[in-house]
């Protein structure tokens, strides 16, 4: 069956030593497309190049919250000129961290802000992390929404709530599950992955990290995310197949990617 990563980090030095023998795998596992998020707090330039060397990889670059204190005109320059690459299917992640709060609140609204602009100048779309944030990433989000002036999102790692959701779907956002779904105290989950439309539902690993069950306490990899996909159709009541071929069309149509050859 078809699947899609949404949403991976093979630039990741735990991925140093092993690189291609993890693409090989993701293929064998049926892995026909993956989005690299690379990092423009210091230069994407690493995941643009792997995705330049394999056709069925395409990537995406921000400056996460983690590292907001970092925005600034030239790094908002850098990254307007890497979204101009062939490759560049999203600006992203980008948003809110309350949890770990290594960056000032104030810096991290405005590098959100600033972050959103961008890709709705440029016709992108982004991906958010929000964490322990849902509440006033909503009204950031509301308030471009009802002006017309948000871009196509997808909240990734979704962690929220039925009701979070509801709001974000309501501003035609998309969700994306990671192995986290999988996890014995997911207790909000679950109800997520039922009831939200399956046009906007995607599948990710956000590897290294999320290793879902039965891989849990492992280093996550793509191959990985057909356990989360086979978790989500078995909690809609669904084929695996059906849920896959689902999850990849809609990543295909959030990321305008056509079909690989």
């Amino acid at each position: 069956m078809p699947l899609f990563d949404t949403h991976c980090h093979l630039t990741d030095p735990r991925f140093q030593e092993d690189l291609p023998q993890v693409i090989e795998r993701m293929r064998q596992a049926g892995v026909e497309l993956a989005v690299v998020v690379g990092d423009a707090a210091q230069d994407p330039a690493s995941a643009f190049d792997l995705c330049q060397e394999h056709p069925f990889l395409y990537a995406a670059a921000g400056v996460h919250p983690h590292d907001a204190s970092c925005w600034d005109e030239g790094r908002a320059q850098m990254l307007e000129a890497w979204m101009g690459r062939e490759k560049a299917v999203a600006l992203g992640e980008i948003g809110l961290d309350y949890h770990y709060d290594l960056s000032p609140r104030p810096q991290q609204r405005l590098a959100f802000d600033d972050q959103l602009d961008m890709a709705y100048r440029l016709n992108k779309p982004a991906i958010l992390h929000i964490r322990e944030a849902h509440g006033e990433a909503t009204a950031i989000l509301s308030a471009r929404w009802r002006a017309g002036r948000l871009p196509l999102c997808v909240m990734h790692c979704y962690s929220g709530s039925w009701e979070s959701a509801r709001t974000y779907l309501d501003m035609g956002m998309y969700l994306s599950f990671t192995g986290s779904v999988t996890f014995k105290n997911a207790a909000k989950l679950p109800e997520v992955a039922q009831k939200m439309p399956l046009d906007r539902l995607m599948v990710e690993t956000d590897c290294p990290y999320m290793a879902p069950v039965p891989m849990r306490g492992r280093r996550n990899e793509p191959a990985y995310v057909a356990y989360t996909a086979a978790c989500i159709a078995q909690l809609r009541g669904m084929d695996p197949q059906d849920l896959a071929q689902a999850a990849y069309d809609n990543g295909r149509r959030f990321f305008r990617i056509g079909r690989p050859s």
